[in-house]
């Protein structure tokens, strides 16, 4: 039965990474994306928290609490992926600039396949870490889903309005299997986090995040930046983990920060929204 649940997690990783990028493809132009990337400066401060200061903080976090290793990676591995798709939808709930976040977001996902190659051997010294299988998986479940749902958006717009729906039902459901599918498969894990500094370690590592993008973004971008900086990307994440690490609780700690982060991000983009 566990490895039913684990195989079927599995399963639900790859539809919620797929589905989540497809649908933002197919919900923009390549126009809207590059819109808000014309301020260098803000793009240079953006990429600085996202694949400088969030890495460096989650590594940090992981030798200041002393988790152990296979938490540490999860941590990390979150610490160095970023452009969730979900931060769109954040920045609808805070009534921030929405174009902003959608260029923020592509920018940071394209990036994160080339980055999370290079960096993590750099990090976890010693771990067979296979750097072209990280990129061609990230590209394969990512850039290409992306890059078909821009295509279908600029060629046939009616067809892509009509099937985006469906596509984010496919990617609010499987997001929700996984989390779901790997506290069920992985329980003992789970369980063996409360006697560790694991959720702590998430906790403080989603608001030492916030605070960076808040810092950097500066008048008009620093709500986008401090919910882009904190809402790390699970999906890419999980694909790197799963193919790199045996210890399920690499997996189970990506899976703890992807829920911190919802519990904390979503109210904080309420609290914006009120705020102005």
């Amino acid at each position: 039965m566990t490895e039913l649940l684990i195989r079927g997690s599995d399963i639900a990783v790859v539809f919620f990474v797929v589905s989540s990028t497809l649908g933002v493809g197919l919900s923009l132009t390549v126009g809207q994306i590059l819109a808000p990337l014309k301020n260098p400066r803000l793009v240079a401060l953006a990429l600085a928290a996202n694949f400088v200061l969030a890495p460096l903080a989650a590594f940090g976090l992981w030798h200041l609490l002393g988790l152990d290793e296979p938490l540490g990676i999860g941590l990390l591995l979150t610490g160095l992926a970023a452009g969730a798709p979900f931060l769109i939808k954040l920045a609808e709930f805070a009534k921030a600039d929405v174009a902003l976040a959608v260029g923020l977001m592509v920018l940071l996902m394209v990036i994160t396949v080339g980055f999370v190659p290079v960096a993590l051997p750099l990090f976890v010294r010693g771990t067979a870490v296979n750097p072209a299988q990280i990129a061609v998986s990230l590209i394969v479940l990512m850039l290409i889903p992306l890059a078909v749902g821009l295509l279908l958006r600029a060629r046939l717009q009616g067809v892509a309005g009509r099937i985006r729906p469906a596509v984010g039902w496919v990617s609010n459901v499987s997001m929700i299997l996984v989390v779901v599918l790997t506290i069920a498969g992985h329980l003992k894990d789970v369980a063996a986090i409360f006697g560790t500094f694991g959720f702590l370690a998430a906790i403080v590592f989603t608001v030492v995040c916030i605070g960076i993008g808040w810092l950097v973004g500066g008048p008009g971008a620093r709500d986008v930046l401090a919910l882009g900086t904190a809402q790390r990307n699970a999906a890419a994440a999980f694909v790197v983990a799963g193919q790199n690490f045996a210890d399920a609780k690499v997996i189970v700690m990506i899976t703890v920060v992807l829920i911190v982060d919802f519990l904390m991000l979503l109210p904080f983009s309420r609290f914006l929204a009120r705020s102005r």
